[in-house]
């Protein structure tokens, strides 16, 4: 930056902010950095005390902070996301819809090894609503050497590191298992937990069928609401070990090819998941009836963006995967299940 006449600043861009105070009344920004000086601006400034002005000197080969603000949000910023104005070189990212926040964690990292430069994110798979602050991006000086940005721009490519992919409500069947149930010996409590859950996303939930610890009887409840239509089908009970649970086995043979029966995330280690000519199906641990948040919570938000989950997806949940069980919960404003 360099120093100039306050009457001679005109066209010039201020590289810092100028307060103005009025003792009981007011203080506060005058002019923003990055602000033009404009010649009605400059009777406004001598009034404050600024008979001199720094303000950005052009260089070549450097970038002012604005600018280069600006290029990293246009370099990283993907789908359904607004932005802030520029504040003191820094441009917030938010979210213009309730989805599932997508970070590309491996390119942020690169991203973030460069030499004053920044971009700062939620979590990956963050469950976020319309308004939310996602990300944030500027540079660290005031000016950039540009070679810094073409290194950017070289690791980043056309891929776009933030995004926020809107949930699409499924029709979703509950396959609800137990004598117990099925015998009316108790009342199910578990169909109204799943339904409430799906419908939060906007899904519809078109049928539950009760069944009793019959293989058989499970299959074809499966089937029947795959052949109804069904986009997800949630299996409550029979997930144990135990002999007379039979639910995996039973989604197993109706042909769907398994993901995972298990996972390392408690509450929620009895999951299953699997796909059946790409319908998902999931098999629901005891936990989600009386848990506030489990893996159901965990992957269900994945499901609903038609994200094709693998056992590496689920295994990368071992770290984070416990949760704390706090007294309040804030989920998913906490540390469960971030990856």
């Amino acid at each position: 930056m360099k120093k100039v006449n306050t009457v001679d600043a005109i066209g010039h861009i201020l590289c810092h902010d100028i307060t103005k105070i009025i003792p009981g009344e007011f203080k506060g920004r005058a002019f923003k950095k990055g602000h033009i000086v404009k010649k009605e601006d400059i009777d406004v400034l001598l009034s404050l005390g600024k008979d001199h002005l720094y303000v950005w000197e052009q260089i070549e080969g450097m970038v002012h902070e604005n600018d280069a603000a600006l290029l990293l949000k246009d370099l990283t910023a993907g789908d359904n996301l607004e932005f802030s104005e520029i504040k003191e070189g820094k441009i917030d990212f938010i979210s213009k819809s309730y989805g599932l926040l997508k970070i590309d964690v491996d390119t942020l990292f690169e991203l973030n090894l460069i030499d004053d430069i920044m971009l700062s994110t939620l979590h990956n798979n963050f469950i976020v609503k319309k308004g939310l602050k996602v990300a944030g991006t500027r540079v660290i000086p005031l000016l950039i050497d540009e070679n810094k940005l073409k290194e950017a721009k070289k690791i980043v490519g056309d891929k776009k590191i933030v995004n926020v992919v809107e949930f699409k409500p499924k029709k979703v069947g509950i396959v609800t298992t137990g004598n117990e149930i099925y015998h009316k010996r108790i009342v199910d409590k578990f169909g109204p937990v799943i339904k409430e859950k799906v419908e939060k996303f906007g899904c519809k939930v078109i049928g539950q069928t009760i069944c009793s610890d019959d293989k058989e009887m499970i299959k074809i409840a499966i089937k029947d609401f795959i052949e109804q239509g069904a986009e997800l089908i949630c299996c409550t009970g029979g997930m144990s070990v135990d002999p007379d649970d039979v639910t995996p086995t039973a989604i197993k043979e109706t042909g769907a090819d398994l993901v995972t029966y298990g996972s390392p995330i408690l509450p929620g280690a009895m999951f299953l998941l699997a796909y059946n000519e790409g319908t998902p199906i999931m098999g629901i641990p005891g936990c989600a009836m009386y848990n506030k948040v489990t893996v159901f919570d965990v992957i269900l938000p994945r499901i609903l963006i038609n994200e094709k989950l693998t056992k590496a997806d689920i295994a990368k949940y071992g770290h984070g995967g416990l949760c704390m069980n706090c007294e309040i919960c804030e989920y998913p404003a906490c540390s469960f299940a971030k990856i």
